[in-house]
């Protein structure tokens, strides 16, 4: 029974080390009882069933609105909401379990400090690949000045490695075992050597960021659809001649839940193409593009100061259920209204604006640091990220997601002007501070400071070759435990 109590006890501080509880400082311990419950189990099956059941509560617990997205923007009504967010939350758990059945084998151990650390990095990397990625436990240490310092070497993985580690020491503290076996927290003595954040200064540039507020359940109607491309253009002019001495240098559009097809609708054209001779100024814009065979695409159009398209991104990474419904979920219905699963794009663009180059990511590619990072790769000194967070509702959803732009900005050590549809539109600096924030549910505008950079980071140059190196040392760790003779 005790050890049930830890690791329920682990995935309740879980969920309040995340917003909307925040509570950060329990990072570092929280998965101290589950590593407690694991080193007292011998048996693998059950360690494995302790952690599954940690992680259906822990997902449960931090993604308790994709029930709300589920129920409300897919169609499926209470029951089947609940009934497929739970199948969610067991299957995701999947990789507590594994976590928990491997870290057993450790935890008695000498090694089982960095070991424990190496393998739950190698875990929580495998989220992403394996079909859905939110919240790496070092998004908890963005506002944390010297932990952030690891973010442009390792990424976000790093910090994650820190938090574990500390954890895997209470937890062996917490069992009284020798000293010694303490000692392997020293190295995070040396997170103080690392360079200190870039300090916080005004940005050179100016964007304008539109945060439109475009209903996700409005019926279109042709008159609808005229009504919102005017408000939204009027409310853009209005922005960007807000501020005689301040013209932006770019206006952003964020993706939204309407019907905008810059090449294929005349009309939305002109407007799009008046505005930026208008504001002279480049405009960035979410819009419905196509593929030669008709499929849809979400994508980012660039316009420039002349009203003539630069480049056109096509959104790599999609949205399970929101952009496309996965097998064996054929019952479900796509939140977005587009007929027909999005389909996906193949490349990363980098685009000019002046002597300049930008990146633009799309909503849920912000959960993806090897990728957002190949923008910076190829040479984009800025990055924005266009997003639609108005699905999650009035939850904790839009606080996790800026917290992960966050870092991203961080990782790359670059400015990230973010424009969304109702919420949370904010401009990040290279530190990942915040440096304005839009007020949420509200339509508004945003003159935003930013400054392009040119350097690259360690994580920026080589992606993700911690979380290798973390693969490499749980193997390394497991094998040896099992070469000593662990019965487990």
């Amino acid at each position: 029974m005790l050890n049930w109590l830890l690791a329920l006890a682990s995935a309740a501080l879980l969920i309040l080390t995340f917003p909307g509880f925040s509570l950060v400082w329990l990072a570092p311990v929280a998965l101290a009882p589950l590593l407690v419950a694991m080193a007292r189990e011998p048996r693998w099956l059950r360690r494995f069933l302790l952690g599954w059941v940690s992680g259906v509560l822990y997902w449960f617990g931090v993604c308790y609105w994709i029930q709300f997205v589920l129920s409300f923007h897919g169609g499926l009504g209470e029951a089947a909401g609940w009934a497929v967010f739970l199948l969610f939350a067991v299957t995701k758990a999947l990789h507590m379990g594994v976590f928990g059945a491997l870290a057993g084998v450790l935890m008695r151990r000498w090694w089982a400090a960095p070991s424990v650390a190496a393998l739950w990095v190698a875990v929580e990397v495998t989220h992403g690949p394996l079909g859905f990625a939110w919240l790496a436990l070092g998004n908890a240490g963005i506002g944390m000045g010297i932990p952030m310092r690891l973010a442009p070497f390792t990424g976000v993985y790093g910090i994650s490695f820190v938090f574990a580690l500390m954890a895997a020491a209470l937890a062996l503290a917490a069992m009284r075992r020798p000293r010694a076996e303490l000692l392997w927290l020293a190295p995070v003595l040396l997170l103080t050597l690392l360079p200190q954040l870039p300090p916080a200064e005004r940005g050179r540039e100016t964007a304008l960021l539109v945060q439109p507020r475009i209903s996700e359940t409005e019926p279109w109607t042709a008159a609808s659809i005229e009504a919102m491309k005017r408000r939204q253009v009027m409310l853009s002019l209005r922005g960007a001649l807000s501020e005689p001495g301040q013209t932006p240098s770019i206006v952003v559009w964020p993706e939204v839940p309407a019907p905008l097809y810059y090449f294929e609708d005349p009309v939305l054209r002109g407007y799009v193409d008046n505005l930026a001779r208008a504001a002279r100024a480049y405009v960035l814009l979410g819009i419905v593009a196509r593929t030669p065979e008709g499929a849809p695409l979400n994508s980012a159009a660039l316009i420039s100061p002349e009203g003539e398209p630069v480049s056109r991104y096509d959104k790599v990474n999609l949205v399970p259920f929101g952009e496309f419904v996965p097998w064996p979920f054929g019952f479900a219905n796509k939140i977005s209204t587009e007929i027909g699963d999005f389909a996906a794009g193949n490349r990363v663009v980098v685009s000019p604006v002046g002597a300049h180059k930008i990146g633009t990511f799309i909503c849920y590619e912000s959960v993806f640091p090897g990728f957002v990072r190949k923008f910076a790769a190829g040479g984009a000194q800025v990055l924005f990220n266009i997003s639609n967070d108005g699905w999650f509702g009035r939850s904790a959803a839009r606080e996790q997601h800026l917290s992960m732009v966050r870092m991203r900005a961080a990782e790359n050590r670059r400015w990230i002007l973010r424009a969304t549809n109702d919420g949370i539109t904010a401009a990040i600096d290279s530190a990942g501070r915040l440096r304005g924030t839009l007020p949420k549910y509200t339509e508004a505008t945003s003159l935003a400071g930013f400054s392009y950079v040119q350097a690259q980071t360690v994580y920026t140059r080589f992606g993700d070759w911690f979380p290798l190196l973390c693969a490499i040392l749980a193997v390394v760790g497991l094998v040896a435990a099992r070469a000593g003779g662990y019965p487990g």
